[in-house]
């Protein structure tokens, strides 16, 4: 069952500015993005002191000071005479924070790197006020597209319009009568096409909606032009595909913009199979210098044995071992999976997208050949399936038949959840994998979708923890921005940017600054199965450090967004360093 969705192939554009000068007084050779070398056992010795360092370890969770030799941390503790030379060399490189402060490198525990890169080379949507703005800036793309030629954007979102409404079909006729049109919605999980593009796709009022997805139409009948789900796929022939020299420039793209927002670590969703020997030549050319933890597609028909691709090389930076699966679409697009309809839309609960009869024998097969499982599940009735499908698997394949006593298996989003259902998470080990920055712009709808009391169960991230359960955090770009900075400030104020919430927000829910630490760190280290290597700072571990000019953990909530990341580290490497 691979994933249908349009963003994986194409993105939006989005323009990186770095801000502001660093402030960090260095001495020695400094390593920078352009000397960008493969991290290897030369990596860099240094020393580390002059302001807080966060280790997100609970038993000590602030340092001083700390040392790196080739590429592995040998001290942590306080500052004293000699402890540098003594535990880094007489070469190390010395790191004054000189007030900054330094945390583990930060993971992003869901994130889609090729779509990542594409965005910065394809047609955005981003900040789209209405319906009349997206003519508008369509418009100036068609006037310079071939006639004939498909248009492709990304990254509008109705939810603010003035109109209260999806775009259609209309909407798009009239500034493109010619060329095919295909804008998918922020969330990947629906687009608006224009008639161009459903006459070559051959959808008509009598065309049937694929498993998975919808084909919304109107009173007479016709399409509209909104697809949702699986049923994008049947535009998808009209959009070029990724040529592998737009791949390439994508990945590098995209992980030097990682790095520059002190992203150490990512666990890219929804990868292509073929992409992982490419991910690891990049790593080893040095054109990839941050973590890449891959979760590759399912592909239709193949077992287990012919879609599962060992790396081509002991990659230090590039690793894969689960397979991304989805069980349903997205509340905004009205695809999650619900219990009971949408309140705004009483005759629809929803997509399911994935059946018992189909994933029960991949369950089983990834229990005997240890591979993980992260399966999408936004609705709550996703979430219930998903979780019993993952109890019925483990009872059925016992410890002594799997290769791995506990796989780890992730729930990816875990955004509606029953109330009864939270405690399932950590009763059988199952992660829930969840974005932070989804709260904070979905609750500005998502009371509309399913109510205050449904909600209850939203984006719960307090009462998951309280129930036993670690959250690996993520950022789920390029569906969101894909910073940090809004990740933290959204799980520990659990306001939208402008410091907005009401009550349907539940805001109880958020979680402290050591767990926010945690979610984005050593939680998400232990959901890739790297907390012995990584995740927090501590001796033996690798040196992977984020380094921002304030103390976001302690700082006013309005302060938080305004952090400028300084220097971002890998294995003793200085993958970027601000000017």
């Amino acid at each position: 069952m691979s994933a249908p969705y349009l963003h994986r192939f194409i993105g939006t554009v989005s323009t990186l500015t770095l801000m502001g000068t660093a402030a960090l007084v260095l001495t020695g050779c400094a390593d920078t993005p352009e000397t960008l070398k493969q991290a290897s056992p030369n990596a860099a010795s240094w020393c580390l002191s002059g302001g807080t360092i966060y280790t997100a370890a609970d038993e000590t969770p602030t340092i001083t000071a700390v040392a790196v030799k080739n590429g592995e941390i040998t001290y942590t503790g306080d500052a004293s005479e000699d402890w540098c030379a003594a535990y880094a060399g007489q070469e190390a490189r010395k790191v004054d924070l000189a007030g900054m402060t330094a945390y583990p490198g930060f993971t992003d525990a869901h994130g889609h790197l090729l779509g990542i890169g594409l965005r910065e080379m394809t047609l955005n949507l981003e900040g789209t006020k209405s319906v009349a703005e997206l003519q508008e800036r369509v418009k100036t793309e068609v006037a310079k597209t071939p006639k004939g030629q498909t248009v492709y954007g990304r990254g509008w979102i109705e939810t603010h319009w003035p109109e209260k409404r999806f775009p259609n079909k209309a909407d798009l006729d009239a500034i493109s009568p010619n060329n095919p049109v295909i804008l998918s919605r922020s969330d990947g999980h629906a687009a608006v096409v224009n008639s161009a593009a459903l006459n070559a796709a051959g959808i008509t009022g009598e065309t049937t909606a694929p498993f998975g997805g919808d084909i919304l139409k109107g009173e007479d009948g016709e399409p509209t032009g909104m697809l949702i789900d699986r049923a994008e796929d049947l535009v998808a022939g009209l959009v070029d595909s990724v040529t592998p020299e737009r791949k390439e420039a994508a990945y590098i793209k995209g992980a030097a913009l990682y790095a520059s927002r002190g992203w150490t670590n990512i666990h890219s969703m929804s990868v292509d199979p073929n992409d992982t020997a490419l991910l690891e030549r990049l790593a080893a050319e040095g054109k990839i210098g941050i973590r890449v933890y891959n979760s590759i597609d399912y592909l239709d028909g193949a077992d287990m044995s012919e879609m599962w691709i060992t790396p081509k090389t002991d990659s230090p930076l590039i690793s894969t071992r689960a397979i991304k699966l989805y069980s349903d679409g997205a509340l905004g697009s009205r695809g999650a999976a619900l219990i009971e309809p949408y309140d705004d839309d009483p005759k629809n609960e929803g997509l399911v997208m994935l059946t018992r009869q189909t994933v029960m024998p991949i369950l089983k097969e990834a229990l005997r050949e240890g591979i993980q499982i992260n399966t999408h599940a936004i609705g709550d009735r996703a979430n219930r399936l998903v979780l019993s499908w993952y109890e019925d698997a483990m009872e059925s394949v016992p410890e002594s038949e799997r290769k791995i006593a506990n796989p780890r298996w992730r729930i990816e989003h875990s955004q509606i959840i029953a109330t009864e259902d939270i405690p399932r998470f950590a009763a059988s080990g199952i992660i829930p994998s969840m974005q932070p920055s989804h709260a904070i712009g979905d609750l500005h709808f998502a009371e509309a979708r399913i109510g205050k009391d449904r909600l209850k169960g939203g984006y719960a991230w307090r009462s998951l923890i309280d129930s036993g359960a670690k959250i690996a955090g993520g950022s789920d770009a390029p569906v969101e921005v894909g910073d940090p900075l809004i990740e933290l400030y959204a799980a520990m104020v659990r306001k939208d940017q402008t410091g907005y919430s009401n009550e349907a927000w539940y805001p109880d829910e958020k979680v402290t600054p050591q767990e926010a630490l945690k979610m984005f760190t050593i939680w998400a280290a232990e959901a890739a199965f790297e907390e012995d290597k990584g995740g927090s700072i501590e001796v033996g571990k690798r040196a992977d450090f984020t380094i921002l000019d304030r103390d976001i953990l302690t700082a006013a909530p309005e302060d938080i967004l305004t952090a400028k990341p300084m220097m971002t580290i890998v294995d003793g490497i200085a993958v970027f360093e601000a000017k």
